[in-house]
């Protein structure tokens, strides 16, 4: 229900909102909803999403981003309402919650704890650096065309468990430990439930019409990343711990 109080009832409230303030004067406005290639549902081993896959959605998460994408469209179609909307593959970077993969295997390593991964670790993601999303959105919400949607995506699919010795190989350089000694955290876990096999994102749309493209290889892109968080561990450590919440709920009741 929280996915589709915040992606549904959320999106639609905002629309709602725009629609009332702006009153049909659209000069100079603009709607830019930003959406997930999840909604495309998965693909097998070869294959990417475009602009004009079908909606498949797995998730009851892509199953909401996919509704609040038709609610922008249909307030454009029924309204008028300008909008531009962008389906994005993984974000990863800076300030990167670490609930999330690459974050928690950052956390962990540097904790010496298990590294979970799902299944088999073969499932495959697109994976873009956030400053490179963060571009492409400011792009397309001053250039790209209403009405129309771009994917943007890092042209950049590694497998999970990949990825995770990737990461395990620059945190031991950077740490100054073995090569190898945190591959051995490594820990294989039941699968979860609806996960979908692999996402590919196909940005030739954005990077011919609009001449975005990545800026950062995925190397130099974990690089920056893993820097970041052990420059700032004490956020690291608040924000897994927990104690970021007794800080804000001790605002609120004040």
């Amino acid at each position: 229900m929280d996915f589709v109080y915040t992606n549904v009832i959320g999106t639609v409230n905002l629309l709602n909102v725009a629609k009332e303030l702006w009153k049909g004067n659209y000069e100079g406005k603009r709607f830019h909803h930003v959406s997930t290639d999840e909604v495309y549902g998965a693909l097998g081993d070869t294959g990417f999403f475009t602009e004009e896959t079908s909606y498949d959605p797995h998730s009851p998460y892509s199953a909401s981003k996919a509704s609040s994408d038709h609610f922008v469209y249909a307030y454009a179609d029924t309204y008028g309402l300008p909008v531009v909307l962008t389906n994005c593959s993984n974000n990863y970077g800076p300030n990167h919650f670490p609930e999330k993969l690459i974050p928690l295997m950052i956390h962990n390593i540097i904790n010496n704890k298990p590294l979970p991964v799902y299944g088999d670790g073969k499932y495959t993601r697109d994976w873009l650096y956030v400053l490179d999303h963060a571009r492409a959105i400011d792009l397309v919400f001053h250039e790209g065309k209403n009405g129309d949607k771009y994917n943007v995506g890092g042209f950049n699919e590694w497998k999970n468990i990949d990825l995770v010795k990737l990461l395990c190989k620059q945190m031991d350089e950077k740490l100054g430990r073995d090569a190898g000694a945190s591959e051995q955290l490594i820990t294989f876990v039941k699968d979860r439930p609806g996960h979908d096999l692999r996402y590919a994102i196909d940005a030739t749309k954005i990077n011919k019409e609009l001449d975005w493209s990545p800026s950062v290889t995925f190397e130099e892109g974990l690089s920056k990343t893993i820097d970041w968080f052990l420059s700032n561990k004490e956020w690291l450590e608040n924000v897994t711990s927990g104690d970021y919440q007794k800080y804000y709920d001790k605002q609120y009741a004040e």
